[in-house]
Parts: structure tokens; sequence; C-alpha cells
């Protein structure tokens, strides 16, 4: 009677048993998974992370520009914005501002049609 302990390499290791492959292919799928999907949603959530950010910021700086400026007309122009006139500040600020947001818009607007003709 033969030895189990002697009997050929070849029969022996065959190949691995069923449940190690199904462990292995389980592992494989995992890692193809957080490859494929997990990694690029943290590398999404960052770049919009940032974009939220900066757009927070940049719309903070505006604000406080436009009343920085409604105040610089408010009290550095003496007494051209009084009585019937004190409207004229208001006005003048949000008039800078649509204009500032309008240059801003099409020059976006142009550079992403240049962006998108190359």
């Amino acid at each position: 009677m033969a030895d189990v302990s002697t009997s050929r390499p070849s029969d022996r290791d065959a190949g691995a048993p069923l449940p190690q492959l199904v462990l292995e292919l389980r592992d494989l799928i995992v890692a193809y998974v957080k490859q494929e999907t997990v990694v690029p949603l943290k590398q999404l959530g960052r770049y919009a992370g940032f974009g939220v950010g900066g757009a927070f910021l940049l719309g903070l700086g505006v604000v406080l520009l436009g009343v920085g400026g409604l105040r610089a007309l408010q009290t550095e122009t003496g007494d051209t914005f009084t009585g019937d006139w004190s409207w004229a500040p208001y006005l003048i600020t949000f008039a800078a501002l649509v204009v500032g947001g309008a240059l801003t818009w099409r020059t976006r607007r142009s550079w992403r049609a240049r962006k998108e003709q190359r």
C-alpha cells in the first residue's frame, strides 16, 4: 500500500483547494472594486471639496469688496450722496458688481470655448 506522504508531488499540488480559490477570487474582486470605484470617488470628493471651498471664499471676497466699496462711497464722498441722493451709492455698488459678474461670466465662457476647440 502506498503512503500518502510518498505520493507524487504532481498529484498533491495539482491545484489549490476550491475554498482557497474562492477566497483569492473574492480578494481580487474586492481589490478591483476599490481600485475602480472607491479611489476615483475619493479623488472626486476632494476635487469637489476644493471647488466648493474656493467658490465660498470667492463669494465671500466679492461680498466684502462690495460692502467696502459701498462704505467708501458713503463716507469718502463728503456730502455728495446725502439727502435725496442717499440711494446712489447702493445703485453704483450694485452696477459695479453686476458688471464685474458679467465680465467674469463672459471671460469664463470664452476660455471654455477655446479649451474645447483644442
